[in-house]
């Protein structure tokens, strides 16, 4: 039986264990994976145009630099092969159950673990396991959403989400009906309309605000550079690291620089776009309330004569098309739901040491909810990779959850080494927490229009992290003891170990200068 399940091996899951690897020499992990490969969200997502919207020098591991990326921005197959060359580096395969779904997990205080049954998605068949520790890595935007739309069981064309795209249907000289326009969509939308006989209507709700482009392919010598100049490649991606948090304070905390930032905006779609759609294209809310979007010739394919854009509204969904709340029938050959994720529910059934899931503590929460976005009251030993309020629209994930990893760590070490045999976040500590963040998300940017960081997008804003990623690493950096209820060996060496840190922090001078850096980074971010 293993000591730590880590469940996905996307992104986060893969970081995590390569972190096991690196920094404890540790090995008694499994990874179940659901799927029949790593990768996550770049294994997934393989609809055209697919690719990362943050510099690619940043959206990888800072313990493994690649300095031959072809563009400053990776594309879909760029990144898979990237994650799939780390599993095989660290010898990862191995320790990955492939193809096995987790259907449940529940504490038991009496014997300090968790009770882990899974599936074999081909056979069916169940397996039991127990561990100490539990990690969820099956990040943020992994369950995708489709339109509650009426109708919708009757159509009998062809349908898929973008998010699992079914490279089987060829769109050559169809009609195509596109619903949403989100990230995915201004991505793959511009390739599949460079065939003429691909006749695109998309159908949205409310415009994105979007951003002149940024992605350009690094030259020989640029790659030359970061192979063979000492330090280059890690100085670029800490020049990287500051750019975005400059972008946090300009566009999220500022609201005077936002306001130039949205004039820019708005003079760029005016240049780019036809003329007929400058009243629905532009929005009415400031800069940064959604997902920022770099355009990728979007705006530039909407002169194409095989595509419109339809903001009528989806009143329902017939056998051969779509009918429009003006009553308006449009038949189509294929339906595409670019309708992103489902980002406010938890998917797996993990049961606490109060009999509650993980969802249920959601609900009673008006929304996901937790500490530091990676542990939750009542739930001993889980942690959680990109859990609630830790995502962000200024830098890169791989960032974020870098950072959580470390934290976690710190409590991994003495469960291990069996200091303790559980800890427990207390309701006291996460409620003074989120009572933090939301006083700060309550005046932010976040609170202007319906997106997808809010639960059931116009609730509680319960995925964006209100603060530069300095902040979040500023919080995290050491584990607060008194936060969690700890249940410990009696041979009293856990509490002499906590007062020895106390005491080691009190006769620190730099202790009290780290103060003051924490105080100025909180007044700086807003």
């Amino acid at each position: 039986m293993p000591q730590i399940v880590i469940i996905g091996s996307g992104v986060g899951g893969l970081s995590f264990a390569i972190a096991l690897r690196r920094q404890l020499g540790f090995d008694d992990f499994v990874i179940y994976e659901k799927a029949s490969d790593v990768g996550g969200t770049w294994r997934d997502n393989v609809y055209p145009g697919a690719a990362s919207d943050v510099s690619i020098h940043f959206y990888s591991l800072s313990t493994d630099l690649k300095p031959d990326w072809p563009s400053t921005h990776g594309s879909q197959p760029d990144m898979e092969q990237y994650w799939r060359q780390l599993a095989v580096k660290y010898e990862l395969n191995k320790r990955i159950t492939f193809n096995r779904l987790v259907v449940s997990a529940q504490w038991s205080a009496k014997e300090q673990l968790y009770h882990i049954v899974s599936e074999d998605v081909v056979t069916g068949e169940k397996f039991s396991t127990t561990a100490k520790i539990l990690v969820s890595a099956i990040g943020i935007l992994e369950v995708p959403r489709f339109p509650d739309i009426a109708g919708l069981d009757s159509y009998k064309g062809a349908t898929f989400h973008s998010a699992r795209w079914d490279k089987a249907v060829d769109l050559r000289g169809k009609k195509v009906g596109v619903i949403g326009n989100g990230a995915s969509a201004t991505q793959f939308v511009p390739i599949i309309t460079e065939d003429h006989s691909v006749q695109v209507t998309q159908f949205c709700r409310t415009p994105n605000w979007l951003l002149p482009p940024i992605r350009a392919d690094y030259s020989a010598s640029w790659k030359w550079t970061f192979e063979n100049v000492w330090g280059a490649m890690r100085f670029y991606r800490n020049l990287l690291y500051l750019r975005s948090e400059l972008l946090y304070l300009f566009v999220f905390a500022l609201s005077f620089v936002r306001n130039q930032y949205t004039k820019i905006a708005k003079d760029y779609i005016k240049r780019s776009a036809p003329e007929k759609d400058y009243d629905t294209l532009i929005p009415s809310f400031s800069l940064g309330c959604k997902r920022l979007l770099f355009d990728t010739n979007y705006l530039a394919c909407l002169h194409r004569p095989n595509m419109s854009l339809n903001w009528d509204g989806i009143h329902s969904i017939c056998e051969d098309g779509i009918i429009t709340n003006k009553g308006e029938k449009l038949s189509f050959d294929v339906l595409i739901f670019a309708t992103g994720f489902t980002a406010d529910r938890y998917p797996l059934k993990v049961i606490g040491d109060t009999g509650k899931t993980v969802q249920q503590y959601y609900d009673s929460q008006g929304g996901p909810k937790a500490y530091l976005g990676t542990t939750v009251p009542g739930f001993p030993n889980l942690f959680l990779l990109a859990g609630p309020n830790t995502a962000t629209g200024h830098t890169s994930v791989i960032l974020t959850e870098e950072l959580q990893i470390d934290y976690i760590l710190q409590f991994v070490k003495p469960i291990l080494s069996n200091l303790v045999s559980s800890f427990t976040v207390t309701s006291r500590a996460t409620d003074d927490y989120n009572e933090l963040i939301h006083k700060r998300l309550a005046r932010s940017v976040w609170v202007e229009c319906v997106s997808w960081y809010r639960t059931g997008g116009d609730g509680k804003i319960s995925s964006i992290f209100p603060g530069p990623m300095m902040l979040f690493a500023w919080w995290v950096r050491k584990a607060k003891w008194g936060d969690y209820v700890v249940e410990a060996p009696p041979t009293g060496e856990w509490e002499r170990k906590v007062r020895r840190e106390r005491w080691a922090e009190l006769v620190n001078p730099l202790h009290y200068v780290s103060l003051l850096f924490g105080l100025f980074v909180a007044w700086i971010s807003g």
